[in-house]
């Protein structure tokens, strides 16, 4: 292969050889990104990927073959590589990058680092190790024909959690069909089996494990065995999942038995993917019915739709509406098909039942029938050539950093259509760091309106502390002077507080709560309002982005550094493991979120406006400082269509 730039000036062509880089992610971006690096004159690289390669990545991840199926993303992607650039040195980690083991410590051994993500959890966390090592990083992301990649600095620009994020709609196809780990993953499944059983069958939108999978075994003289004797029969096989349904009747309960009891124990045989997961717990129709008398089938009052029903009343639901539908199939005839409709009631009763029965399965708090309802997304294709753009504009960016030419650093939008300079490509000035930013700013603060006597500390903990402000492994001490600790990472020494209220700490409006995450190097204080005027269903509220709205606090202790990233106040971790309208429900096969180039401020930031982008115009970029009326040769115009 040949080099894809022209000669480099000798300092920074000797940069490069001896430049460390840590690529986070070997999926849709990270392959082009490797091959960028590598024939740019980058020689020492790190990649680390959790993911193992699945055959719907075959049709974009270049360095992946079907014969590769079921192995390390990362260790694959190393080698793929390594065949047309030896010289390389490059280090593959088939692991987590959550992983307490890659500290800030770890972080700093890098000059660059390069996210191609697929999830926000880790982006937000890969954002939070490099504002604490104060390492550059390059955040990029694709959603179908647009992109974005932008350059992250401490100090300097926005850092990713700078601004609010929608809610993620693309999500790995790997991920829902073997290691959901968010609502949103089992409610993307529970359409496509929609489709598999009632409607079009579409071989992108398999539900079961995959029985040829190399992954199933683990062990590389099997896997291999697996994969030669898939060459053989010409491709992996499937069997119709509506062929076998047709073949049993349609029967709920074999269906049941089938979807949440054998194929969660086959994908428990894949004892890899559950070693720094929580396994899957298999449902048995029998011994639902069996402990009926004891369950509770309904959570709180209100409208039937906005009801969390138990395992057995979703198992209930789900045998109903499975035979309502074969009803609706036989009425129609041989050979039809039935289209999902998020306003057909049997079709949204057999959605909200399969993907609740699905989410008790990974141990996630299941959902109304009206939650659902208000999660379904777009459809949005994974696109091999927007992936191609984006990862040459990392490492264009990278370039500028490793010549010490950050002021010339930009956050570049790709477009679905020219604008009307007819431009695809459009640069904009960096932002400076939010002020308000609760990550990046020097002392971190927030404010939650909540219900003390409401609120448990194990909601406080996953759902405010983990999933809201994005922390792994968070420690928590109260304000009160006498320094309670209220939650600890360290396994077993504060879960007899889990169920407990706030208010029996003696936590009530206006008390303090500082949160600490000693992995991400990452303090935030926390103001708590008391309300018992939130709006139903709605447990807790961030309000706005300023800490000036909270209660008049107590004085911090004296002489305590809560600065994050500061490298004087880095304490040892306690941490002992690491912790994403159109009636098209979802896109399962991206690689990356959308991009905050379309993204506008969600109504708990409402003070401060997203710059908005438009992806098919650049009207909006207006409100940014404009760039794109640069020299022709500028890097940043690279594409102009005429």
């Amino acid at each position: 292969m040949a080099q894809l730039v022209g000669p480099l000036r000798k300092e920074l062509a000797d940069s490069l050889s001896s430049c460390r880089v840590l690529v986070v992610g070997a999926g849709g971006i990270g392959c082009e990104l490797l091959k960028n690096l590598v024939l740019t004159g980058f020689k020492n690289i790190e990649v680390i990927d959790l993911d193992t390669i699945d055959v719907s990545n075959l049709n974009r991840q270049f360095l992946f073959q079907k014969k590769h199926v079921g192995k390390s993303k990362a260790q694959v992607a190393k080698e793929s590589v390594l065949r047309f650039c030896p010289s390389a040195n490059i280090t593959a980690y088939h692991d987590s990058i959550m992983n307490p083991d890659y500290n800030v410590e770890f972080f700093r051994n890098f000059q660059l680092v390069m996210n191609a993500l697929d999830n926000r959890a880790a982006r937000n966390h890969v954002n939070r190790m490099c504002l604490a090592a104060d390492i550059p990083l390059i955040e990029s992301g694709t959603a179908g024909y647009l992109g974005q990649v932008t350059v992250i600095k401490k100090g300097q620009t926005e850092c990713y959690e700078c601004q609010p994020k929608p809610t993620q709609k693309t999500f790995p196809g790997c991920t829902i069909r073997n290691t959901p780990s968010e609502p949103i993953h089992c409610i993307v499944w529970a359409k496509y089996l929609f489709n598999q059983l009632f409607g079009e069958e579409d071989a992108d939108q398999e539900v079961s494990p995959d029985t040829a999978d190399p992954e199933a075994a683990w062990n590389l003289a099997d896997a291999a065995a697996r994969a030669t004797a898939s060459d053989q029969d010409g491709d992996i096989k499937r069997v119709s999942t509506k062929e076998w349904a047709r073949s049993t009747g349609y029967d709920p309960v074999k269906l049941f038995n089938k979807l949440f009891k054998d194929d969660i124990m086959y994908l428990l045989t894949m004892d890899k993917l559950w070693k720094k997961r929580k396994a899957p717990l298999p449902l048995d129709w029998v011994e639902i019915q069996q402990h009926a008398c004891s369950q509770e089938e309904a959570c709180g009052t209100g409208l039937k739709d906005q009801q969390v029903l138990g395992v057995l009343g979703y198992a209930q639901l789900f045998q109903h509406s499975v035979e309502t539908l074969r009803s609706q199939l036989r009425e129609k005839g041989e050979g039809a098909e039935l289209v999902w409709d998020k306003d057909d009631p049997p079709a949204m009763d057999f959605v909200t039942a399969a993907s609740n029965l699905r989410m008790n399965v990974f141990s996630m708090n299941m959902k109304s029938r009206f939650d659902v309802k208000s999660m379904a997304g777009n459809i949005i294709p994974a696109i091999a050539t927007t992936n191609a753009v984006i990862a040459g504009l990392i490492v264009l960016e990278g370039l500028k950093i490793l010549n010490s030419d950050f002021e010339q650093c930009r956050t570049i939008f790709l477009n679905k259509q020219p604008n009307p300079r007819k431009k695809l490509l459009v640069p904009c000035a960096l932002d400076p760091p939010n002020p308000n930013c609760y990550v990046c700013t020097s002392k971190p603060e927030v404010t939650v309106k909540l219900n003390v006597h409401k609120t448990i500390v194990l909601a406080l903990q996953d759902k405010i502390l983990k999933e809201k402000f994005g922390m792994v492994a968070p420690d928590v001490q109260i304000e009160d002077g006498k320094g309670t600790i209220l939650i600890s990472s360290e396994e077993g020494e504060t879960e007899a507080n889990n169920n407990k209220f706030l208010s029996d700490f003696g936590i009530r409006n206006g008390s303090r709560l500082q949160a600490d995450d000693f992995l991400q190097d990452y303090t935030l204080l926390v103001n708590v309002i008391h309300s018992e005027e939130l709006e139903k269903d709605v447990e807790f509220e961030v309000v706005g982005d300023a800490p000036d709205k909270a209660p008049t606090p107590s004085a911090p202790e004296e002489g305590k550094n809560i600065a994050n990233g500061n490298k004087d106040s880095a304490q040892p971790s306690t941490s002992s493991k690491a912790a994403a309208e159109d009636d098209d429900i979802l896109i399962v096969d991206s690689d990356e979120e959308p991009s905050s180039s379309t993204m506008e401020a969600s109504p708990e930031s409402s003070n401060r406006k997203r710059k908005h982008h438009d992806a098919e115009t650049d009207d909006a970029v207006s409100k940014r400082k404009r760039l794109d009326q640069q020299p022709a040769d500028d890097d940043e115009d690279i594409i102009a269509l005429d």
